[in-house]
């Protein structure tokens, strides 16, 4: 049996056993491997070590049991964590907020099934953890717009990774946006926009975020960005050869396998957009990742 099957074989029996006491020799006797050599494959296919994998995929399944309205402390305890002060500290690492908060925008599906073969099959470079659900208020950016078209692509957000191919760097505009606007913080939104569903025409804004629009100049193009509630998806943690792949795998995964496994839709009056800080730079991290903001609202 192929080595993905037997790490799924384990996926799988994680899902099956979630509220168990699981340890890494239970799963890798499960595999048929060593405790070694089953904890170095699980993190060549996952991207994660297995009880990090273990523990994020506990605190999942605990969102669908906070949507349902149970307490924190019978959460904690179902899914084995000692104490409730533990499973806060563990939720808010693993999520960002605490689960009081998070209570209000949990994911109401349980976590849908994590496969192997899709992901590898989409070239994601690993397992793509449930997003967080989030409210963002209306933000400002400034960038620069691109026009474009794209043929036989029914909407624009299915073109992925436009950004990280690449296509405007010959104008220098990422050096020029933070020049002239020095944004408070370092990172870059890439919107579509204006997108013509007849002519398969749309508009890219590759931008960065600002208080005002004081500092823009006339060739840049200005945008607030709505209020919108968002799923918030990180890409897998790849290498740089593996980037542009791990983003198109993660698009393919949003729209593929999440949001018909959700209880969400696409708020289409909003934006949806990718994000990229100094995560995604090289020469600073070993693994780069980025994140893509998806406005959802409920079905």
């Amino acid at each position: 049996m192929e080595y993905v099957n037997l790490i799924q074989k384990t996926i799988d029996y994680i899902d099956e056993h979630i509220q168990d006491n699981l340890t890494v020799d239970m799963l890798a006797s499960i595999a048929g491997f060593s405790t070694y050599h089953y904890y170095k494959v699980f993190s060549s296919f996952v991207h994660l070590s297995v009880m990090d994998y273990v523990t994020k995929r506990k605190l999942q399944f605990a969102l669908h049991d906070i949507a349902m309205g149970a307490k924190i402390i019978d959460i904690a305890m179902d899914y084995g964590f000692e104490t409730h002060a533990g499973f806060n500290k563990a939720f808010k690492r693993a999520f960002g907020y605490p689960p009081s908060l998070y209570r209000l925008h949990a994911p109401k599906g349980l976590p849908p099934k994590i496969s192997l073969s899709y992901l590898k099959e989409n070239l994601t470079g690993g397992i793509i953890m449930e997003p967080k659900i989030i409210e963002i208020p209306s933000f400002k950016v400034v960038g620069y717009e691109f026009k474009n078209n794209l043929k036989n692509v029914l909407r624009s957000r299915d073109i992925p990774a436009f950004w990280a191919q690449r296509g405007f760097d010959d104008s220098n505009c990422e050096e020029k946006l933070y020049k002239q606007l020095n944004p408070s913080k370092h990172g870059e939104y890439c919107i579509c926009i204006n997108t013509d569903m007849t002519t398969d025409d749309f508009s890219y804004v590759m931008a960065v975020g600002v208080d005002s629009f004081d500092k823009a100049t006339e060739d840049m193009y200005k945008l607030e960005v709505p209020a919108a509630t968002y799923a918030v998806f990180t890409t897998p943690e790849v290498s740089e050869e593996e980037f542009v792949d791990s983003i198109k795998g993660t698009w393919s995964y949003i729209l593929q396998q999440w949001f018909p496994n959700s209880q969400y839709e696409i708020d289409e009056t909003k934006f949806d957009f990718e994000y990229y800080d100094e995560h995604c730079h090289p020469w600073e991290y070993d693994k780069v990742s980025m994140k893509i903001y998806i406005p959802i609202k409920s079905i």
